[in-house]
């Protein structure tokens, strides 16, 4: 089982596992750790651009919130606390199991760190 930790430098870490809906994006991303980036806000989802370009695998224009994506035309790195729906389709990745109360908290131009769990 793969488990990332998403630390809001300052306010607070999560754990989120990695699943099977995108293997590949998965495997990259998770091979690719660890990051970090600057938050961006749009309405109750968290994203930062990443320094990894594929292309979709299985892309879904709706999430659930808890779910973590990756965003092709950003690209990004997404993280979906709330109601909020992506702007277009995203492959998820893995869903937060611990934490997600953080989310909430996040300001545009916090940092976060990613890394291997």
């Amino acid at each position: 089982m793969r488990m990332i930790e998403i630390e809001v430098v300052g306010k607070g870490k999560a754990l989120a596992k990695l699943d099977e809906r995108n293997p590949k994006i998965r495997e990259a991303f998770f091979q690719a750790l660890p990051m970090e980036g600057i938050a961006t806000l749009w309405g109750e989802e968290v994203y930062f651009g990443v320094p990894i370009r594929m292309e979709n695998e299985n892309p879904s224009p709706s999430t659930v919130a808890g779910d973590i994506c990756y965003w092709l035309p950003g690209p990004a790195f997404c993280i979906f606390f709330g109601k909020t729906q992506p702007y277009s389709a995203v492959n998820s990745i893995g869903k937060v199991t611990q934490g997600m109360e953080i989310f909430k908290s996040v300001a545009s131009g916090d940092r976060i760190v990613l890394s291997r769990r």
